[in-house]
């Protein structure tokens, strides 16, 4: 080839790649694409496919949630998610968190232990600069594994009140809350020109339906009156398993489906549920969630990506849950009860959630990616009809190794006690019901009972009536007297709440004026299960302690 061709083809070249990067330029933002001539009108749910602005769209968005990934890092998970193709992004919100105590509220900047997660309006600003939509799940309960469901504990110290029902107790305190929220939440709505299209009644309410007492429509039909009073005006949603029914639906509602597998099965049942209506995937959950003790879920994305491309064959919007986990930080790890009764509220069948939320989702723990998310951006290529502005993926935060750090000091269990607030009592108490922390209770962690001059014989047996909630630690004069938990087998002997009315034996010594503390520690509280299952107490409740049978009155309480 002659100099001349080769001069040739090079400005050719050139050309095209000016063309097409011109081209790309050209392309509008998500925002202005939607907004460019004003916004006339919100997300629209009147037709079999969704409108944003009288415009027709196809939601493709991840779940991210806020309080489970430091502030730092939310602008690089975001820019991610819209690097996948994804046009919103999908959050719960934490009550447990924004009113740690009874009336007392953290957005951000009131001083809870939590306070750097909990700026939402922050969030939702940054997911709007990152050009993402946002489809916003208030609760008031959120499952999610999340200690109680996102319900603040100091509920419970109500006695009676029934969560996630109709009753005016629950109500009350839900509406107190929701007018704080909503305050903050009323002027990013995309109507008013924030990022927020969709918000979502409750969360998977047909799943207390136990086919023994009636589901309390009336309650989603109160929360609703609730949202729309505190001025929230953008489409409102359900979402539940079509196969499991629509006893967690009411009229009006969005209905959506939350499923792993068989989409072709579940989107049919809810087309024929509402016929005329958008279809949406609120949850597709891209992998699962671990107990202690069990095997840590994985699935393949061969298979994930089987199931997408179903989903969106059919022609429904989908949101992936999770798409990036994060982590349960802290104490705030859930638990489930597998209990076959459902009046049965001790906690046998007690599983906490563990610490890591990875999920096996398209970005892990670590915001790395993995063949999910590139599975993920290849299939939204394909379905997605928008022409709008596409980011490149970000590069991957670089890897730094710590030094070494020495360690000069430690705190003992004594030091920590000796620090610690002391209540004198006269009879056993749960965390929830202590006198503490501006009369809303303990929330998490540690709590010890502590009995003083005590005279035990020798080859005594003490024993803990009912079940414990959740693990203890017998110590004496603080030298532990029972086994740590070392193995998955562990948990059916004296100390876990396997066991009920477990006993343990002293040994030959006899012990003269000494300290008993038993240390009880929660290990998170039910986020999903049937109502009845809900009222989960921890520490020691259920029965009495007793040494050879006779009951130890203890006289101090030590909340950690």
């Amino acid at each position: 080839m002659d100099q001349p061709q080769v001069m040739s083809k090079i400005l050719i070249f050139v050309f095209l790649l000016i063309f097409t990067d011109s081209s790309v330029s050209e392309l509008p933002t998500l925002y202005e694409y939607f907004t460019k001539d004003g916004i006339i009108t919100g997300l629209s749910d009147n037709h079999t496919y969704f409108t944003l602005n009288n415009k027709n769209i196809t939601i493709f968005s991840g779940a991210l949630h806020y309080f489970r990934v430091p502030k730092l890092y939310w602008r690089d998970r975001l820019k991610k998610y819209r690097a996948a193709g994804l046009i919103a992004v999908e959050t719960y919100v934490p009550w447990n968190l924004h009113e740690y105590q009874n009336g007392r509220f953290d957005f951000g900047s009131e001083g809870s232990d939590f306070e750097e997660f909990l700026n939402i309006v922050d969030f939702l600003t940054l997911a709007k600069e990152e050009d993402l939509f946002v489809i916003l799940r208030p609760g008031p309960f959120i499952d999610s594994e999340w200690d109680f469901g996102g319900l603040p504990s100091w509920l419970l110290r109500y006695e009676g009140i029934k969560v996630r029902t109709s009753d005016s107790v629950y109500i009350k305190f839900v509406e107190r809350y929701f007018k704080k929220l909503l305050e903050l939440i009323k002027p990013l709505q995309f109507t008013k020109g924030g990022p927020i299209i969709a918000l979502q009644i409750e969360n998977e309410y047909g799943n207390t339906n136990d086919h023994i007492h009636p589901v309390d429509i009336n309650y989603l039909k109160i929360l609703k009156r609730i949202l729309r009073k505190n001025g929230i005006v953008e489409l409102l949603f359900t979402s539940d398993t079509p196969s499991n029914g629509f006893s967690g639906t009411i009229p009006g509602v969005l209905a959506t489906a939350n499923f792993q597998t068989q989409p072709i099965k579940e989107l049919s049942l809810l087309k024929k549920f509402q016929p005329n209506k958008p279809l949406m995937v609120m949850e597709y959950w891209t992998g699962w969630f671990d107990h202690w003790t069990d095997k840590h879920h994985t699935r393949s994305a061969e298979e994930f990506g089987i199931v997408l491309e179903k989903i969106l064959s059919y022609n429904a919007s989908v949101n992936f849950y999770m798409f990036h986990g994060g982590t349960n930080w802290g104490f705030m790890n859930g638990a489930e009860l597998k209990n076959k009764s459902v009046s049965e509220i001790d906690n046998k069948g007690f599983q906490p959630i563990v610490t890591t939320y990875d999920y096996d989702e398209p970005l892990s723990e670590a915001g790395d990616y993995t063949d999910k998310y590139f599975k993920v951006k290849e299939l939204i290529s394909t379905y997605n009809t928008l022409k709008i502005k596409q980011p490149s993926m970000p590069e991957l935060h670089r890897r730094i190794k710590y030094p070494q750090v020495e360690i000069i000091g430690e705190l003992s269990l004594e030091d920590i006690i000796n620090k610690s607030f002391h209540l004198n009592i006269d009879n056993l108490l749960s965390m929830e019901l202590l006198p503490i922390n501006n009369n809303s209770g303990q929330s998490h962690g540690y709590i010890i009972y502590r009995k003083s001059n005590v005279y035990i014989p020798s080859n005594s047996t003490l024993q803990i009536e009912g079940r414990v909630c959740d693990t203890v630690l017998v110590l004496i004069n603080g030298i532990l007297k029972n086994k740590i938990l070392d193995s998955k087998e562990d948990l059916i002997n004296f100390g876990f709440w396997k066991m009920k009315d477990s006993f343990l034996h002293l040994g030959p010594e006899s012990y003269h004026n000494v300290t008993l503390d038993i240390i009880v520690e929660n290990w998170g509280r039910v986020n999903y299960g049937f109502l009845e299952q809900f009222n989960q107490f921890k520490g020691l409740w259920q029965g009495n302690v007793t040494i050879n049978k006779k009951n130890v009155h203890f006289n101090e309480i030590i909340p950690l």
